[in-house]
This record gives C-alpha cells, structure tokens and sequence, in this order.
C-alpha cells in the first residue's frame, strides 16, 4: 500500500486506463496545459500528448456533445468539468443525448464516457458554485452516478467508470483533493454499485456518500463515548444503489439516519427513506429521520454557511432522536 492524495488518485485511474486503451482521452476546461483546476490531471499531457489531453474553450454544451459524439466512432471520452454547476450548461448533452443513444438507436451505438469533477460545496463560493445536483442525475434513467469519499474508493471506482459502456457521471470534491489515503501498488477495480459498511455497528444505521460522510464519522466517534454504535454504509454508487446492504443493515439495527448534502425535496435521502419504509418497514423501531442542507441557495456568509450545511451535530441529534434519548 501506499498513501496518496485523493487528486493523485483520480490522476493515477485515468492514466492507468488511458495506457490500456488507445480510445480513451481526456478534454476539458484547463485539464492539459495547467494540468487540471486541481491537479488532477498533473503530468498527463506530457504523457499521452494534446491529442489525448485536450484544452478546451470554456463552452460546457460544446465539448459534452463533441465527446458523446465521438463515442459513436469508437472513443471512451472523460469529460472534466471545473465543477458540476458548470454541467448546467451542457446537461441538454447528458439528459437528452448520453443518457439515450442506447435506447434511441435500438441498442445500436453504446455511449462509455465518463463526466466528472467537483460537486456540492466547498467553502465560501456562492450560491452558484456550490450546489450538489446527484439526485438531478441520478433521477435520469440511463445514467449511472457515482460519488466516492476517499482515495482509495475513488481509484478503483474511476477505472470502473472508465471502463464502464454506459454514461457514468463521477462526482468529486474540491474538499477532498488533498486529502490523503491509502491506495494499493497494483492494479484493482472496484464494482460499480456495490456500497461499503465503513463502521459495524448494532445501534443504528447511518447511510452517506462523499464528503459529508466525514460529519457521519466524527459523530459516531462522539456516540461512542455514550455507549452508542452506529454502523455506517457509504453508498460510493448513488445509481445504481445498494438496496441490498441498506435494507441489510436496517434489519440489523433497527434505526435509521441519512446524511445527504443536497437540498431537503425529493433527493437520494427521500428515495432511501421510500425503499427502508416500503421493504423493511415492520423492522423499523422509530421512524427515518433524513439531514440536509437548508432549503435555500447556498449562502455566502461563513456564519451562514455553517448553519446551512449539515454537521456532526445535527447527526448526534438525529441518532439521538430514534434512539428516543
């Protein structure tokens, strides 16, 4: 094992893949010749040269229809985009195009390209720059969206998505890109779709994914000190989901908690929440309790922004909560 950063990582998946197969390359705001917004792509121009790493003009719905287009003729693209709230720009491309070539040419033409960059917040950005849209893409049928914590997830998941004939959306975070973990010296691929119990625990059931996971951590840290075991499950796939280790876990504990960093209505936390109610309901000894973000854009304010994002504390009230202490 070695440790690395989780942009090393990303970094490291992508070059990987791109030495295997000769139809893989990667374009995007910035990705080449500055060797990505966050370094995620450092040295990788100098490797496989402008050909394979590709500068592009700031014109998200341009360079997501040239890259979906060019998985008809054969390539595997990935598409960075500088954050997930530029993809607005060009998610006509990846909701009526990507998501569709499949069904739409009658199982003629497969479209493997992955978009990936940072999601959701990352500090004092704005209400613009700072939204987490997992539960837009995932809610698309055609898709596959996946949303990774660590270093080491984040590798084998990217290689997966690489490889992967249907369009995979991979979302990062601005957050997470120094943060360091342990990666194996070889090769490895994790499967998309398969969560992963990072905690056991028998008192209640916590279920996160990227970064916000970390609030889930700590308070689970802090419960312990009072006798109380939580069991966390990282989704790592938001679609497809593992029905099976949430539902799993649920029978086991008996409680409840989703961390999401979205906004309240209609997210990944409220279909879980549907899926535990509608097929593990006589289990449930207290009802789901979800956290997310306030209901408003992100604020700009420090002071604000705190309030708005979940944290470790509003997780140590929920467990608490249905626990019914």
């Amino acid at each position: 094992m070695k440790t690395i950063q989780f942009r090393e990582a990303i970094c490291e998946a992508m070059s990987e893949e791109m030495r295997r197969d000769e139809s893989i390359y990667l374009m995007g705001e910035e990705v080449a010749e500055y060797n990505g917004a966050y370094k995620a792509s450092k040295g990788m121009l100098d490797e496989f040269g402008a050909k394979r790493v590709i500068d592009t003009p700031i014109a998200e719905l341009g360079f997501a229809g040239i890259a979906i287009g060019s998985t008809m003729t054969g390539n595997r693209p990935i598409v960075e985009y500088m954050t997930f709230n530029f993809s607005l720009v060009g998610i006509d491309q990846i909701i009526n195009n990507a998501a569709k070539i499949r069904q739409m040419s009658g199982g003629q033409f497969k479209c493997p390209i992955v978009f990936r960059g940072p999601t959701a917040s990352a500090g004092q950005l704005g209400a613009t720059h700072s939204q987490a849209f997992e539960n837009w893409f995932a809610n698309t049928p055609g898709l596959k969206v996946v949303v990774p914590s660590n270093p080491y997830d984040a590798k084998g998941l990217l290689k997966a998505a690489i490889r992967d004939d249907d369009p995979v959306i991979f979302m990062e975070s601005e957050q997470m890109y120094g943060d360091k973990g342990e990666v194996p010296e070889g090769e490895y691929v994790l499967p998309l779709g398969v969560a992963e119990i990072k905690r056991e625990g028998t008192d209640v059931t916590i279920v996160s994914f990227g970064k916000i996971i970390k609030e889930a951590y700590k308070a689970a840290d802090e419960l312990a000190k009072e006798n109380i075991s939580c069991e966390i499950i990282d989704l790592r796939t938001v679609r497809p989901m593992d029905r099976k280790a949430i539902l799993e876990s649920v029978k086991k504990t008996n409680r409840l908690v989703v961390l999401e960093e979205a906004w309240p209505f209609g997210n990944v936390a409220t279909e879980i929440t549907y899926l535990v109610q509608s097929e593990a309901f006589d289990y449930l000894d207290a009802p789901i309790v979800k956290i997310n973000t306030a209901d408003t854009p992100a604020p700009y304010s420090p002071v604000l922004l705190a309030e708005w994002l979940p944290n470790s504390d509003d997780v140590i009230k929920a467990v608490k909560k249905v626990l019914y202490k």
